[in-house]
C-alpha cells in the first residue's frame, strides 16, 4: 500500500492538553475545522472507560472532516474504533505481531530513535517511520538523545518509507527539518499555544 504522509501532523495528546486545561472535542473540532490530512490520539495513562471514550469521541470529529485519524499504541483500541491507522514505540508490540492482529486493516506507524532503529524499520511491516527526537522535548518524562537536523538530513536519504520528525519542532524550526528531508512534522506543542486557531492555519501555511 502506497502511503504519503501529510506534511503537518498533530498530535492530541492527553497529557498535554490537560496541562493547558484544554478540551480535547473542542481541539479535535479546531483541527477538523482546519481540514488537517491527520491526527494521533496520544494517551499514554491507563485506557480506561473514559479514555476509550473520548478516543471514539475525537475519531468521529476527525474522520467525518476526512482526515486519517491514528491511535497511539493501541492496536486493539485503533482496531475497535474503526481507526485508520496505529502508531506505535520501540517498547509498543513490534510492527510484526501488529500486522497478525491487523492485517492489512490498519496503517502503521512506527517510532525511531537513532540510526540503528530506523534501518531496522525499513525492513518492518510499517507505511511510515518517526524519527526523533529532533530537538529537546518536554512531552517525554525521559526522552531519548536528540537526532538533530544534521544527522536527519543524512539518514533521510537512504530511507525508502515516508519519514516524519518529531520532538521539539516549531513553526521557527519547521522548514529547516522538511528541507532536511523529513516527508512530515509530527507536533504535540506548539500548536496548542497561544491562538490555536491562528497557530493551526500558519501550521498548514509551514
Amino acid at each position: 500500500m502506497s502511503f504519503e504522509l501529510p506534511r503537518f501532523y498533530p498530535i492530541l495528546d492527553t497529557g498535554a492538553l490537560q496541562q493547558r486545561g484544554l478540551d480535547a472535542l473542542t481541539v479535535a473540532q479546531e483541527l477538523a475545522d482546519a481540514k488537517v490530512g491527520i491526527v494521533q490520539f496520544r494517551h499514554k495513562g491507563d485506557f480506561h472507560r473514559d479514555a476509550f471514550d473520548l478516543a471514539e469521541q475525537v475519531g468521529e470529529v476527525v474522520r467525518e472532516a476526512g482526515a486519517l485519524y491514528f491511535i497511539n499504541d493501541r492496536v486493539d483500541v485503533a482496531l475497535m474504533l474503526g481507526a485508520d491507522g496505529v502508531h506505535v514505540g520501540q517498547e509498543d508490540l513490534p510492527p510484526s505481531a501488529v500486522r497478525r492482529v491487523a492485517g492489512q486493516r490498519l496503517l502503521v506507524g512506527l517510532s525511531t530513535h537513532n540510526e540503528e532503529q530506523l534501518r531496522a524499520a525499513a525492513d518492518e511491516p510499517v507505511d511510515y517511520v518517526a524519527l526523533g527526537p529532533l530537538f529537546g522535548t518536554t512531552s517525554k518524562d525521559n526522552p531519548d538523545p536528540t537526532v538533530g537536523v544534521d544527522e536527519l538530513k543524512r539518514l533521510s536519504g537512504s530511507m525508502r518509507k515516508p519519514m516524519a520528525a518529531i520532538g521539539g519542532i516549531s513553526r521557527g524550526n519547521a522548514g529547516q527539518v522538511l528541507e532536511a528531508g523529513a516527508d512530515s512534522v509530527a507536533v504535540i506543542s506548539d500548536w496548542l499555544e497561544g491562538d490555536r486557531v491562528r497557530a493551526i492555519e500558519q501550521w498548514l501555511q509551514v
